[in-house]
């Protein structure tokens, strides 16, 4: 699925240079769910960006079943994330001004849906995560653990075989935390690999592996099993 080889990754801040990630080499299997964890600054969401397609490796190569990620055209790499990677962020990324099923319809109407077709699967996926009578309501209008579930109901709408989630619960209460942990373990029992950062343990301890992130190095951590 994922292969990174000898990965650096360089920033500039204030005329010096930072290593977020050090000539990290890694490979993650089609149906993983792996957890990045670690303290700030680690590099966690540096490679989760560098997965996503989103942010060029200064050296090194990120490859996507064989392919080079970027050895793309930026139009292919695009393609690639609407149709093959779903994303989940700590911060829900709802358009504010649109609805839950409006907000849900977005990536099938990048992908050229019909309206018809838009509604319909959106409406699918809201019920799929317990807000078939939320559809018409503003994010404004929802709860944080509610947001967090239309937003995941958004990353299944173009049937993505990876979802890349950060944080997905760092602004969540304990029952919201649980529901979305339940329902990234579905997603992840349907065949889907998903890769995400948390400092959360126990949404860390539904992934079958864990990665830790030290100053941009990658150490296997023990696996934890499942709280009971």
């Amino acid at each position: 699925m994922f292969e990174l080889k000898n990965v650096t990754k360089t920033y500039e801040r204030r005329g010096q240079t930072v290593n977020a990630l050090n000539d990290t080499s890694l490979t993650i299997g089609d149906n993983e769910f792996i957890a990045l964890v670690g303290p700030s600054g680690s590099g966690k969401t540096t490679m989760l960006s560098l997965l996503g397609g989103m942010m060029a490796p200064t050296a090194g190569e990120v490859l996507f079943r064989g392919e080079s990620l970027y050895d793309m055209t930026l139009t292919d790499r695009t393609k690639l994330r609407l149709k093959s990677l779903g994303f989940v962020f700590q911060s829900f990324n709802l358009v504010p001004w649109l609805s839950a099923i409006e907000n849900v319809q977005v990536p099938l109407s990048l992908a050229g849906e019909s309206a018809s077709t838009q509604e319909t699967r959106a409406a699918e996926l809201l019920d799929r995560v317990g807000l078939s009578d939320r559809l018409h309501h503003l994010p404004s209008e929802l709860s944080q653990g509610q947001q967090q579930r239309v937003a995941l109901a958004r990353t299944l709408a173009n049937d993505p075989h990876v979802i890349l989630a950060d944080e997905p619960t760092g602004n969540l209460d304990p029952d919201s935390r649980e529901q979305v942990m339940n329902l990234l373990s579905d997603f992840h029992t349907e065949g889907r690999c998903i890769i995400m950062v948390t400092h959360d343990q126990f949404a860390a301890d539904y992934a079958e592996r864990s990665l830790r992130l030290i100053d941009g190095n990658v150490d296997n951590a023990p696996l934890k099993a499942r709280a009971a």
